[in-house]
């Protein structure tokens, strides 16, 4: 019987997905290359033997739950949203934050910490994720699992969330 893969991670925002479908040409075979690479890379500084064994084992655990960490991250990011539906003065103060981060994060302090703190979550679930989808790669240690989530996370989380959409 043939396990079933199912295609679902940091070069761009998980939300631009769902107003640009398109976008899933370029995103999916990006993320798979950029996964593969910082997990080979990884695994190379810490001349590991069985580089392609540990890949073949791992790349496809990365991928998806490098989409599931993406798609956490975005509930946060929008799920705060709802907050500017409250009355004022916290509506209007959420409603300021939420379009600094989603326009410009670097237009206020506020907008960039929120975006940034999106950025940690998603970080966070990748070396939760990641560690816990090794556990049963019999061809790592303890230590060479902490470094490899540790890597993932940092390299692979969603930085794009940073990038402006407007100048402003």
């Amino acid at each position: 019987m043939k396990r079933e893969v199912k295609l679902y991670n940091i070069l761009l925002p998980i939300w631009i997905l769902y107003f640009f479908p398109q976008v899933w040409f370029i995103t999916l075979p990006g993320n798979l290359i950029i996964d593969c690479g910082v997990l080979l890379i990884t695994l190379a500084v810490l001349k590991h033997t069985g580089k392609k064994a540990v890949l073949k084992q791992l790349w496809w655990k990365f991928w998806l739950l490098g989409f599931l960490a993406d798609f956490m991250g975005a509930l946060f990011l929008f799920g705060f949203w709802y907050l500017s539906l409250l009355p004022d003065p916290v509506g209007s103060w959420v409603d300021q934050v939420l379009s600094a981060a989603f326009l410009n994060p670097f237009r206020t302090l506020s907008g960039f910490l929120y975006t940034l703190s999106g950025v940690a979550i998603v970080g966070v679930c990748i070396y939760f994720f990641d560690k816990r989808a090794m556990r049963s790669c019999a061809l790592l240690d303890e230590r060479q699992r902490h470094i490899i989530a540790l890597t993932m996370a940092i390299v692979t989380a969603p930085w794009t969330f940073l990038i402006p959409l407007y100048a402003y």
